[in-house]
């Protein structure tokens, strides 16, 4: 058995007395997609940030694998509102040691424009379709993406779902937040439910489905 390409262990966050999430332990595979589920508030955002180093954890820690590189789209914009998208992507891909070609295969993946607009004046569509170009410039081997496709029209989504699969069939993993039940239907071979903060199941989706698909977002 494979060693975890990325582990949490006994993981929490807090923020003053409000428990954001308990002491979690979670490991993620090569080759695998894992949809982390559950209300608003429940913790999916919280562990993904935790997990990708964006927050400091109040306890536990996260162990990433020798040589694993590590791509986060969170929900919020993740760039610089006064640059372009091009800008934004050099910015990026300098601070990734990505070169100026892949900057220019992924403005033109994601259909982001090319002139030298602000990022600030985008669509929101097009601030998540950056979002997700700068993820992917470091040829991450796992993928942390918090609800990804909320704001993408289908051509993009289908886009960001090839992106995810490469990165499994090379070896990595994708670890998701979602509402949408097809998502996990159709792309997780696994399956995390929080409530309330804390980890309340973690299996395959048939399992989920049997135990928890229908009430936990009740």
């Amino acid at each position: 058995m494979t060693s975890p390409l990325l582990q949490a262990h006994g993981l929490g966050r807090r923020f003053g007395a409000r428990l954001a999430l308990a002491a979690t332990d979670l490991a993620v595979s090569a080759g695998e997609s894992l949809a982390l589920v559950g209300p608003n508030g429940a913790g999916k955002s919280t562990l993904l940030a935790l997990l990708a180093g964006s927050l400091e954890p109040s306890e536990g820690r996260v162990s990433v694998a020798d040589g694993i590189r590590v791509g986060w789209v969170p929900q919020r914009p993740a760039h610089y509102g006064r640059l372009s998208p091009r800008e934004n992507l050099e910015l990026f891909g300098r601070l990734e040691g990505a070169d100026r070609s892949a900057v220019s295969a992924l403005l033109a993946e994601f259909g982001l424009p090319v002139d030298s607009e602000p990022s600030s004046t985008l669509s929101v569509g097009n601030r998540q379709r950056l979002n997700i170009a700068i993820a992917l410039l470091g040829r991450p081997d796992v993928l942390l993406l918090d609800e990804p496709t909320a704001s993408l029209d289908p051509g993009q989504r289908r886009r960001l779902w090839e992106n995810v699969d490469r990165v499994r069939e090379a070896g990595g993993a994708v670890v998701f937040a979602t509402q949408n039940l097809d998502e996990v239907e159709r792309h997780a071979d696994r399956v995390a439910v929080l409530r309330l903060g804390e980890l309340v199941f973690a299996g395959p989706p048939a399992e989920y489905e049997r135990e928890f698909a229908e009430d936990v977002f009740a």
